[in-house]
């Protein structure tokens, strides 16, 4: 090729979008592009889209418009959740050329043959019973660690939830493939891998195109703690009903695996997680958290929460509030509902005003900054090991620790992706953590 095109990405959403982002712009590498940062101008752009909020809808419009800004020629596409759920809604967006579903966002290059532009997008998508397959993505080069996707698609049938209609059933990797692409990473001298998926915890099912479970998570993570090359090994989200004790045990026990665990709850009023047709009720979320503070005092506890689910009344929220306070949690997410097409839940009475949804996720957000200043606390005093992370954020450098707590020291160009042995002392005006190098001879 003697005119290389330049190509640009930009990733909405979850970990698992940008594992497969990474995996979309090697495959234009390999077909002969060149890959560019985002705020470049690009022949060609594409955005990985997510659908998991209303806010990442309207994002999803403010991005196309910066392509335009910077190249008003270049050609457009719209791959992901959003493009599988409301593809015409995509192609109707000035700018976009091509929106892509579930099945086809991993033959892009296929697609894109003339790079004119189109009065209207063009649009490839399935139906998502077809969306049966598995493709195996990770994320390297973007980031100091990487995200290993391990598994894809729900067959949880939560009520307020699109993610099964964008990204099927659910299917997992084969164990073999894991590890390759593992080993793979730990070769890039990146120092923390990142499990993802849409419901990790059901890994197995569905391996060899079959519903069964040929491997279980737990299976996966022992396994994966064998691999060399890998310094640490993070669990992303986990549904609390498929954290089984024996994996929070094994990851007290392990070589690589961190004690940082994040937990979506969504709820803490049993009547509302019926509502949304959660597979636990709030006693069995008690229960993984004391089991983790029982083999590991020191682990992180990250909690996802929705707040002004319909049928939300005060009380129940209150419930909520009160749950996660006597809760020996570290953080939370707290996300505001937002009604869906094509879910159950939008359909449902007792619809809490925007204004209420608005005051009961500020009410949280606060909690998630009292408890993470809490667990900062009772971490000062103690040693841990840092890794960190590229970015020169007004003369300092940041990192975390094992157990996710965000250290901050005077920017070194030398201390990037690399690993030190710390003691954390105090934390600071911007609410990470200041540290002492327990090696001196590291400088500053």
């Amino acid at each position: 090729m003697t005119d290389r095109k330049k190509v640009a990405f930009y990733t909405l959403g979850c970990k698992l979008n940008f594992s497969e982002t990474s995996t979309i712009a090697r495959n234009f590498t390999e077909e002969g592009f060149d890959r560019v940062d985002f705020e470049e101008v690009a022949d060609i752009y594409v955005i990985n889209t997510c659908s998991v909020t209303e806010n990442a809808d309207k994002q999803f419009k403010q991005v196309v418009r910066k392509a335009m800004k910077l190249n008003d020629k270049a050609f457009v596409a719209a791959v992901g959740c959003y493009a599988q759920l409301k593809p015409e809604e995509l192609a109707n967006v000035d700018g976009v050329d091509l929106v892509l579903g579930a099945t086809e966002k991993f033959k892009i290059t296929d697609y894109i043959n003339d790079l004119s532009k189109n009065d209207m997008g063009e649009v490839h998508s399935c139906e998502i019973s077809e969306a049966d397959f598995y493709v195996g993505s990770y994320s390297i080069g973007d980031r100091t660690r990487a995200f290993l996707k391990v598994q894809d698609g729900c067959d949880y049938k939560c009520t307020y939830c699109t993610i099964p209609l964008a990204r099927g059933i659910s299917r997992s990797d084969a164990l073999e493939n894991v590890l390759k692409n593992a080993k793979e990473i730990s070769k890039q001298n990146i120092k923390e891998i990142v499990l993802t998926g849409v419901n990790i915890g059901d890994y197995g099912k569905g391996e060899f195109g079959n519903k069964k479970h040929e491997h279980t998570f737990l299976e996966l993570v022992q396994e994966l703690d064998k691999v060399e090359g890998i310094e640490r090994l993070r669990i992303s989200s986990i549904e609390p009903n498929l954290l089984k004790n024996e994996t929070i045990d094994f990851v007290s026990k392990s070589r690589t695996f961190v004690p940082h665990f994040h937990i979506p709850l969504q709820s803490g009023s049993n009547d509302i997680l019926k509502l949304m047709k959660r597979r636990y009720l709030r006693e069995v979320y008690t229960e993984r958290v004391n089991k983790i503070r029982e083999v590991m005092p020191h682990a992180c506890i990250g909690v996802d929460v929705i707040v002004g689910f319909p049928g939300e009344t005060d009380e129940h929220f209150l419930e909520t509030y009160h749950f996660l306070n006597d809760l020996d949690i570290s953080y939370l997410h707290v996300f505001t509902y937002s009604e869906r097409d094509n879910t159950e839940a939008v359909n449902m009475k007792g619809v809490v005003p925007a204004a209420v949804r608005a005051k009961r996720s500020k009410m949280l957000r606060g909690l998630s900054v009292k408890k993470r200043r809490a667990f900062y606390e009772s971490q000062l005093g103690t040693d841990r090991i840092v890794l960190f992370e590229s970015e020169n954020k007004e003369g300092y450098i940041h990192g975390f620790t094992e157990n996710y707590v965000k250290v901050k020291t005077p920017w070194n160009p030398e201390l990037v992706n690399t690993l030190h042995p710390i003691n954390l002392t105090k934390i600071d005006e911007d609410g990470s953590v200041r540290m002492e190098f327990l090696n001196a001879t590291v400088t500053t």
